[in-house]
């Protein structure tokens, strides 16, 4: 049996720093959102490369330009709160750029009009401040438009215009934008802009300000030592229809995202309730039936990770192909790309009632959050299959399950608790809670759902990062530090996979011949 790769996606972004080649799609992405105002020359965007290069970032999809973002930095208390953006860029010769300066000027941030959808805008600002804060600077200042202004000129003045789009009584294509990126009004700046007649010429300075100022960081890039993880214990309840479905996960991607989370997690089989939408008379031929949603729900999840920027485990769902059934759990990463870890170990139960299959391949993912594994429900009850992920250099497990009384659920907490200590490394385990009247086999569910850690001084004293309330719907969201698993493994109390004896055993794959 050869499991499918159907890694064919509509999206695959990248975020990078712009190089002079961009020019030409720099330039038709800027005419197009600047048509009265039109776009830099050549001279000048090369200036800026050569002042700032680590400054100038955009976003690419499948090699094209789609999205950018351009910054200098300078000394604050130099060019102070009266300002003109001519004096700022004089004249594209950046001169007011200070590589020893306090403070990032955001100078323009523009998406191509067909992907306004993906929340593009969101992700540049979000590179934006965290450069600011490996770079240790003190803030980031922009001039915002207020194109919306135009249709209120008559009748608000500038000031209190932006006090009702600060109220949320108004809402502005650009400033709306700005202030849900944090960013608070600092000043009102007459002609800033003066060829901008839908902001009739006003601006406001806006200010975001680096709480980690004077820490020392990395610049943008690198590898997270803190990862922020989120997780959903999710509520099964009946829906009307797929759309109804995916209105509760976008609910909970939107709301753990907004926490600035990487990942988010959801439950083994969490598209239950789409089987009471089914009318089979059977619980083998209803998850057949709906296994016919799996690759929608993938899709739209992938759309949602591009969307929301944040990786998700979309929990695990059904597939059946070649007449044979599978579960299957899809890692939806925020660069468009996805992949799969199909549960190798089958529960009596899913076999009686369902006639699923195990599948055969364990994968170690790649992801811009490290290397993690994930491992459905029984099959982290085999302590072979971490321990071949944590020799793959795993660093957080993913334990989507279900189960339905609290005996089950032990196994699954108990056994994934272990996995943490033996492989030195996290592990986040979550299921559903609620009942399912209308889905044999299904039909009740227990869940505590938390995240472990290993046993050891740098971690919580009981080895448990966060833990959530029994059989109640709800979010954690955890910070796991990758660094103390590095000093764990070099000088913890104890030192299991260091003090391994080799020598005396060792654990292997078996490869089929149809792999």
């Amino acid at each position: 049996m050869s499991e499918r790769n159907d890694n064919n996606t509509e999206h695959r972004l990248l975020l990078r720093q712009l190089e002079l080649k961009d020019y030409k799609e720099v330039k038709e992405i800027m005419d197009k959102v600047y048509s009265n105002m039109g776009a830099w020359t050549r001279k000048e965007f090369s200036s800026l490369l050569k002042k700032f290069p680590e400054g100038q970032i955009c976003i690419e999809d499948k090699g094209n330009v789609v999205a950018a973002a351009l910054s200098i930095i300078v000394d604050y208390a130099t060019i102070g709160d009266k300002h003109t953006y001519d004096q700022i860029i004089t004249k594209g010769s950046f001169k007011t750029h200070d590589p020893e300066g306090d403070t990032l000027y955001g100078l323009d941030v523009f998406v191509h009009p067909d992907y306004r959808n993906l929340r593009l805008g969101r992700r540049l600002y979000d590179a934006r401040k965290e450069m600011c804060e490996k770079l240790n600077l003190r803030a980031i200042i922009a001039g915002g438009r207020i194109p919306g202004y135009i249709d209120y000129a008559d009748k608000l003045s500038p000031a209190k215009y932006i006090e009702m789009v600060r109220n949320k009584e108004l809402s502005d294509p650009v400033l709306s934008f700005q202030i849900s990126n944090d960013f608070h009004v600092r000043k009102i700046l007459k002609g800033y802009l003066p060829d901008d007649k839908e902001s009739k010429a006003y601006a406001t300075l806006l200010e975001w300000i680096n709480v980690y100022y004077e820490e020392k960081e990395k610049l943008i890039g690198g590898k997270k030592t803190v990862v922020r993880i989120g997780i959903v214990q999710w509520q099964m309840r009946a829906v009307k229809s797929l759309d109804d479905f995916m209105q509760q996960v976008e609910f909970f991607v939107d709301t753990v995202s907004s926490y600035k989370s990487d990942i988010v997690m959801f439950p083994e089989f969490f598209n239950a309730p789409l089987m009471a939408l089914t009318n089979e008379d059977t619980p083998s031929e209803a998850i057949r039936s709906m296994a016919e949603y799996t690759e929608e729900i993938r899709e739209r999840m992938i759309h949602l990770a591009l969307s929301y920027n944040i990786n998700i485990i979309s929990g695990s769902m059904p597939e059946y192909y070649d007449n044979k059934l599978y579960n299957v759990s899809y890692l939806c990463r925020r660069d468009g790309t996805y992949d799969k870890q199909y549960k190798l170990h089958v529960t009596p139960d899913e076999t009686h009632y369902w006639g699923m299959r195990g599948g055969h391949k364990l994968k170690i993912f790649d992801t811009d959050i490290g290397k993690i594994g994930i491992l459905i429900c029984y099959d982290v009850e085999f302590p072979e299959l971490a321990r071949m992920l944590s020799d793959m250099d795993m660093k957080i497990l993913f334990v989507p399950f279900w189960t339905d009384t609290k005996n089950a659920y032990l196994r699954v907490r108990l056994c994934s608790q272990a996995r943490a200590i033996e492989n030195e490394c996290y592990v986040a385990i979550t299921g559903s809670v609620g009942n399912l009247p209308k889905v044999e086999n299904m039909d009740i569910q227990y869940s505590q759902s938390a995240v472990f850690s290993p046993s050891d001084f740098a971690f919580p004293h009981d080895a448990v990062v966060a833990e959530a309330t029994p059989n109640t719907e709800m979010t954690l969201i955890a910070d796991l530090d990758l660094d103390l698993l590095k000093d764990l493994n070099t000088a913890g109390s104890v030192r299991n996979l260091k003090d391994r004896r080799k020598d005396l055993y060792n654990l292997s794959w078996v490869l089929r011949k149809d792999d």
